[in-house]
């Protein structure tokens, strides 16, 4: 004779099983498997962005205010907060060049993740964009003095400055 234990384990595994089909015939077969080696990746759509450019002669006021909205808006929250934080910390003691590094670093790339992954060490960064900026945000990205980063900070700030 069966225990209790077992019947309720039986009962409950044909329960399963005959459960189980109804619901994976609503779910897709195809799932996203990551780095796998077999994954051709033919089913990624790639959009085309236009080339980043450079802009001679912007006035460095117009620029500072673009590049402020611009580390705000990079799509990913993650980046958005890192580089709005940093962009509230630094982006007004930055010389002409300095600014010219971070223009190209926010704006060129475009992946976000890889902008994130080199601020964070998890990737090298490649040489065209290394630099003084990009060590600049790696040394903020690892927040030795523990500030709490959960949101992009308001932009008050920039009136206060511009007083």
């Amino acid at each position: 004779m069966l225990s209790a234990v077992v019947s309720k384990r039986l009962v409950a595994g044909l329960c399963r099983g005959a459960w189980r089909p109804a619901v994976t015939g609503l779910v897709s077969s195809r799932g996203y498997r990551g780095e796998a080696p077999d994954d051709t990746r033919g089913d990624l759509i790639e959009i085309p962005l236009p080339p980043w450019e450079e802009r001679p002669g912007e006035p460095t006021d117009i620029k500072r205010r673009r590049l402020v909205y611009e580390s705000r808006k990079r799509g990913m929250l993650e980046n958005c907060i890192l580089l709005s934080l940093f962009a509230k910390r630094y982006l007004n003691t930055m010389s002409e060049i300095q600014l010219q590094q971070y223009d190209r670093l926010i704006n060129e790339p475009s992946n976000d993740w890889d902008i994130y992954y080199w601020a964070t060490e998890a990737q090298p960064t490649p040489e065209v964009y290394q630099g003084e900026v990009m060590d600049m945000l790696k040394e903020f990205t690892k927040n030795r003095n523990q500030e709490q980063r959960l949101d992009a900070p308001n932009l008050e700030y920039l009136d206060k400055e511009s007083q």
